[in-house]
Order: C-alpha cells, then sequence, then structure tokens
C-alpha cells in the first residue's frame, strides 16, 4: 500500500537522528524525502531551513530522541516550530524511540514528570499528532491531549523466533512488569515464562543480584525487555540463566540504547544473539556479529498511510 503525491497532501521530513529508518521509510510509501537543511552556528546552536513549500500540506517528521536526546529533542521542537510558521495543516511526529518515557512519574521526593513535560513542549511547538513505538510506560499516552498512537514492534520480534523454530523454549521477564511482554510472547511461541526477581532476598544471598522463578533448566531461554540500556539487566540474567541450567540464552528488545559499556558486556556475555529493532541507528562501532537488527519501517510507514488516509491504525495488530 503506498500513498503519492499525486493523491494526497503528504510530505516526510527527516532530521538527523536517524536517517537510514526515515529513508527506508519514505520509499516504502513511495514519496521522496522533504527538502530542508539542519546546521549549527558557529556556537552550536540549531540552524534549520524548509526548502520547499509545505502550505496546507500534511506533514509527517521523523526523529527519534535517542544519543544525544536533547540535541535531537531541540532540532525536533525547533523543525516543529517552523513548519507550523510555514503553515502546514498539521505536522506529525512519528518518533520511533521516545526519550525520557522512563521519567513517567515521581519516584522520589523533589522529582519532575519529565515525559510530562516533553509532551507540553511537542504540543506547545505546534505538534498535532505523535506515532511511536513501544513507550516504556504506555501512560506517557495521557500526557498529551492530541492524538498518540503507540505501535508495537511485539509481532516483528515474535515473528522472527517463530521463524527459527527452537525446541523446549522459556520465555524470561527481566524483571516483574514485564511479564506482561513475556507472556504475550510465551503466548505466540506455546511456550512457558520465567521472571527475574532482584528484590527478593538481600543480594548478598542471591548471585548477580539476582534469582530465576521458574523452569529454565534444559530449555532455550528468550529474554524480553522494552529496551536494553547498559545491558546490565540482561547480561546478568543470562549468566544466572546458564548456571540454573537453561541450554542457551537469547534476547529482544524494541530500542537498542545500548548505552556504555554495552556493547562490549554484550559481546563478553551468555547471550548467543541479541535482537532489536532500528528504532535507533547503530553506528558501525556496535554492530556486532551479536545483534541482529530488524526493521520497523514498514510498520511505521503503514501506520502513517492509515493515519493519511484515516484508517484505524489498532488493525495492524489485530
Amino acid at each position: 500500500m503506498s500513498v503519492t503525491n499525486d493523491n494526497a497532501k503528504m510530505k516526510v521530513f527527516t532530521l538527523n537522528s536517524n536517517m537510514p529508518l526515515a529513508g527506508e521509510i519514505s520509499k516504502y510509501i513511495g514519496i521522496d524525502m522533504g527538502k530542508c537543511i539542519v546546521k549549527r552556528f558557529s556556537d552550536g546552536e540549531i540552524q534549520l531551513s524548509i526548502e520547499e513549500s509545505i502550505r496546507g500540506y500534511d506533514i509527517y517528521l521523523i526523529q527519534t530522541t535517542s544519543q544525544p536526546g536533547n540535541e535531537y529533542l531541540m532540532e525536533l521542537l525547533i523543525m516543529i516550530d517552523a513548519m507550523k510558521r510555514a503553515s502546514a495543516k498539521t505536522i506529525n511526529c512519528v518518533i520511533p524511540y521516545f526519550g525520557y518515557s522512563r521519567q513517567d512519574r515521581k519516584a522520589r521526593s523533589r522529582e519532575p514528570i519529565t515525559a510530562k513535560l516533553i509532551a507540553n513542549l511537542l504540543e506547545k511547538a505546534g505538534a498535532t499528532r505523535v506515532i511511536t513505538v513501544d513507550l516504556h510506560a504506555p501512560q506517557v499516552q495521557g500526557f498529551f491531549n492530541i492524538p498518540v498512537d503507540q505501535l508495537l514492534a511485539f509481532p516483528i520480534l515474535s515473528n522472527y523466533f517463530v521463524d527459527k523454530a527452537f525446541e523446549n523454549i522459556v520465555v524470561v521477564a527481566p524483571e516483574n512488569n514485564g511479564v506482561v511482554r513475556a507472556r504475550q510472547l510465551a503466548d505466540k511461541l506455546d511456550a512457558p515464562i520465567a521472571f527475574i526477581d532482584r528484590n527478593r532476598r538481600p543480594k548478598s544471598y542471591i548471585p548477580h543480584g539476582m534469582e530465576i522463578m521458574g523452569d529454565v533448566e534444559g530449555k532455550t531461554a528468550i529474554i524480553i525487555d522494552d529496551m536494553v540500556d547498559t545491558a546490565r539487566t540482561i547480561t546478568s540474567a543470562s549468566t544466572v540463566l546458564i548456571e540454573k541450567g537453561a541450554k542457551e540464552v537469547y534476547a529482544c528488545c524494541t530500542h537498542p540504547v545500548l548505552s556504555e559499556p554495552a556493547v562490549d558486556w554484550i559481546k563478553e556475555s551468555e547471550i548467543k544473539e541479541l535482537v532489536t529493532t532500528d528504532s535507533i541507528y547503530l553506528p558501525k562501532e556496535k554492530q556486532i556479529d551479536k545483534i541482529t537488527v530488524l526493521s520497523i519501517a514498514p510498520l511505521l510507514a503503514e501506520a502513517m498511510i492509515k493515519v493519511q488516509t484515516n484508517q484505524s491504525v489498532s488493525t495492524l495488530f489485530d
């Protein structure tokens, strides 16, 4: 399915965070990428310009807010403002990885709720819709007063493991609040689940501060999470799983944040393969044999087409 310039007033733009993904999306939809220039002034301030008319167009602006998140967020806000002032009809922000979504509540006194602040900033700048993938905290959708479409990468990840045709699988949630996600994958693979308890007893009594709840002996364990940041959790979990008798360990996530020293830890860990998506661009130094990247470009493109043609986005997951 595609939308062309001939039958819809739709334009797709991207900023600097994930140009390869944006290119695949525009190719899938069948329209050329919008022309814009993003530069820096001598003092580091962001300078940008839109190099074509967007008056009356529905704009889809692709920008993931991964590292360096603050810089990419400012690019996004400034471009939204420019598009609003250029008389765009709608400004649909396609944010595959929504940075700051982990800061969705006050965990301690006198802390901010930064995810709510980001929602306010996007709305105030002029965004009319947000399309994102697997929010760390789904309740972030409620911080907006504009439509938010949260897409799910689960079918992409689960189909990869279905095609692997593993036998004797156990799906592992890295912590208690990941059990729902693990259950979805387990149902797809017709497998039991286990989870990692990091708070059950004092860490001095538990190897690596973790205890496995569930039977993993002789099984292929698949750890699933929404993101991998430092990789401390999944690499430590892989060690404990092998010690508890797991045959081999795989891991999967939607967002490969991979802050240092994640890649080194994954290289040295018991993890046989980390399966993730291109929601965040991985530079060459992070593209190692143990990391497999699946594309979410078709998912995002189909969602954009459905929004543009006033169809239900939820049908992508029915």
